[in-house]
């Protein structure tokens, strides 16, 4: 898609996406800074969207927005449903759609889609449509442009009711990962402390992790075992159904 091309795009339908990351001690999203009008200074974060071009459909425009941020393809990506986004309430987006709308004024229908990626797999970059791309922990995220918050909230509550039927928690890790990453990684997904014996019981009791013959490497601490994710085992798992830790 030749993203110089902004004349084929339908001015009514947009798509934004929640990219969430493990840093192995927060949860993070990916926000952008828009860029500026040329007399403005809009500095508030925004999540990453696009309107779509009439040539693709609404996922093929969601994986271009994710591949221009990350440089990344075949990551986890889930629609989340649509939204009525009020863009016209606050006066720093109204002066920003007047900037690089040629339909500012019109009432834009946004599809929303949550991603998971891997941090230690890319080295972000900035796209044509954001003047800066960062990684902040979403629990010091209280305001976003265009009504966001509310896309936010619905994402990372879905997050929470996926990962109780579907481990799709590892698309959040690297292919190889200690018991104890996994476990926090659990804990701040779904808000709340686990107990680490109980935990472990129940992730090697659904088989769906394989340990490695290889330890960790210059930590302060007796180094843990690497282990990997089992996909066959988990794609077995999700024929059968199951109740993924019971949370």
């Amino acid at each position: 898609m030749d993203n110089n091309d902004r004349s084929n795009l339908n001015q009514r339908i947009s798509v934004d996406c929640v990219i969430f990351g493990f840093d192995f001690e927060k949860l993070n999203v990916l926000l952008i800074k828009r860029k500026s009008p040329e007399n403005g200074r809009l500095n508030q974060f925004s999540l990453p969207g696009d309107l779509i071009f009439e040539t693709e459909n609404l996922e093929q425009a969601a994986i271009r927005v994710l591949h221009d941020l990350t440089g990344l393809k075949d990551i986890f990506l889930e629609q989340l449903g649509a939204f009525s986004v009020d863009r016209h309430s606050n006066e720093e987006d109204r002066i920003w759609l007047r900037a690089v709308r040629e339909q500012p004024e019109a009432h834009v229908i946004t599809v929303a889609y949550y991603a998971l990626v891997n941090l230690t797999s890319f080295e972000l970059k900035p796209a044509y449509f954001a003047s800066s791309a960062s990684w902040q922990p979403i629990d010091e995220i209280n305001s976003l442009a265009f009504g966001h918050m509310n896309i936010l909230n619905n994402a990372h509550k879905q997050l929470r009711t996926k990962l109780k039927i579907q481990p799709i928690g590892f698309n959040l890790l690297p292919e190889k990962f200690t018991l104890s990453q996994l476990h926090k990684l659990y804990e701040v997904i779904v808000g709340k402390a686990l107990d680490k014996r109980n935990f472990r019981r129940k992730l090697i009791k659904l088989q769906i992790v394989k340990k490695l013959d290889e330890k960790q490497v210059d930590v302060p601490h007796k180094p843990s075992n690497f282990y990997a994710f089992n996909t066959e085992n988990y794609r077995k798992l999700v024929e059968d159904g199951f109740d993924n830790f019971g949370f």
